[in-house]
């Protein structure tokens, strides 16, 4: 008698430990749009991308994992006047793919903050790539079957790419 009440009290409080454990692992995907900042503000004005994340729950307060995605930033059209010369250019996009690792921290249920650090691979001609560091905060919708985030994205080169973002991701 006295086992079996062992195993059944040994039973419960590793089924309480597991009630309490939130497993977060999940892929997202989702669309991005912002504001170019910067050095580059002057000649690209909105970004468009997509967002891909893999997540896989550490701890009750953490994921860690890979992101990748695209991101393009649109050029404009800009008249430059210099001792009564004006000359219209027009300025390409600027595209990257960011392969990245990623981490979020949940402080409390639905609000995170976090970062993903890693390389930007440049797409678009004469454009490098380079260093991506992304901070965000983010708030889980839907009783987290999606997310509503902003980031930071900023892309260092020779000079600094960097746009503030407003994401939407579904998570599945």
């Amino acid at each position: 008698m006295r086992f079996f009440i062992v195993v059944l009290f040994s039973v419960g409080i590793g089924y309480m430990g597991l009630a309490q454990r939130t497993d977060r692992t999940n892929f997202r995907a989702g669309l991005n749009g912002g504001v170019v900042t910067g050095d580059f503000s002057d000649t690209h004005s909105l970004t468009l991308g997509v967002d891909i994340y893999q997540h896989w729950g550490v701890s009750k307060e953490l994921d860690l994992g890979f992101t990748t995605g695209f991101v393009n930033a649109f050029g404009e059209k800009k008249s430059i006047t210099n001792g009564g010369l004006t000359i219209e250019t027009e300025f390409d996009n600027i595209q990257f793919i960011p392969v990245a690792g990623s981490l979020r921290i949940y402080p409390f249920s639905g609000f995170k903050f976090g970062a993903d650090l890693g390389y930007a691979v440049g797409i678009n001609k004469d454009n490098g790539g380079g260093f991506l560091y992304r901070p965000s905060i983010g708030v889980d919708l839907n009783q987290g079957s999606s997310e509503l985030n902003i980031s930071y994205f900023a892309v260092n080169d020779e000079a600094t790419f960097s746009c503030v973002l407003l994401g939407f991701l579904f998570l599945f």
